[in-house]
């Protein structure tokens, strides 16, 4: 009969078998490691040679802005002086000239305007002044020294402009001529008063430039008014 094995040679048997599958599946375990240390390996060498490639091509880039902007201030430094020596065309002067001639002949009208519109109301005032210093002389006069004596009014008179300084009047003085006329009133319905009215009109003329200008001034004196009975 043949012999059975005993239970130790089995075991032993055993442990043997499960040593050598344990050593086998290190092995693979090592080898798969192995593989694995060499992917990473391929895996980092590509991500440096990438790393390594964008720094050149950053750094090209960063070399040509550098390029491009040292050689744009270059140009404009050479242009600068060119600016600075630019000039106007005759054309663009004529032009200038032109408007600044229209302009300065422009300015001379208006002060001119200006000045004699201020010369003119100061020589309107003055004649409505000496208008009415007439007109307060004839107011003090009666019925008499208006109608019986023609000689007592004088019928012309002058009087300077300037009345602060009429004997020694400046330079640019002149005198204002006037006329005093007494006549009827100009009535036309046959009153009977007429005779009892008269007109006293006092006419102020005077140069001014290279005009004559005019201004009167008009009453009216009764026989039996005012002054008739003041005096």
């Amino acid at each position: 009969m043949r012999r059975r094995p005993s239970y130790a040679v089995f075991a032993a048997r055993s442990v043997s078998r499960l040593l050598s599958r344990l050593s086998k599946t290190r092995n693979i375990l090592n080898s798969g490691q192995r593989e694995m240390s060499g992917i990473e390996a391929a895996l980092l060498s590509s991500t440096m040679t990438l790393r390594r490639r964008a720094l050149a091509q950053l750094r090209w880039t960063d070399a040509d802005a550098t390029l491009n902007v040292s050689v744009a201030l270059r140009q404009r430094k050479a242009s600068l002086p060119n600016a600075y020596q630019s000039a106007f065309t005759l054309v663009e002067v004529l032009v200038g000239v032109g408007v600044m001639g229209i302009m300065m002949v422009s300015l001379y009208a208006g002060f001119a305007f200006g000045f004699n519109q201020i010369r003119l109301a100061h020589e309107n005032i003055r004649a409505i002044q000496v208008l009415e210093e007439r007109m307060e002389v004839v107011r003090l006069l009666n019925w008499d020294q208006v109608v019986k004596l023609p000689s007592y009014i004088p019928t012309t008179f002058r009087a300077p402009f300037y009345a602060d300084n009429p004997t020694n009047p400046p330079s640019n003085n002149f005198y204002y001529t006037g006329t005093v006329q007494v006549t009827s009133a100009p009535l036309t319905g046959g009153e009977t008063y007429s005779n009892d009215l008269r007109m006293i009109r006092i006419e102020l003329t005077w140069p001014s430039g290279q005009f004559v200008r005019t201004r009167q001034m008009t009453t009216f004196v009764a026989q039996y008014g005012m002054q008739k009975y003041v005096y």
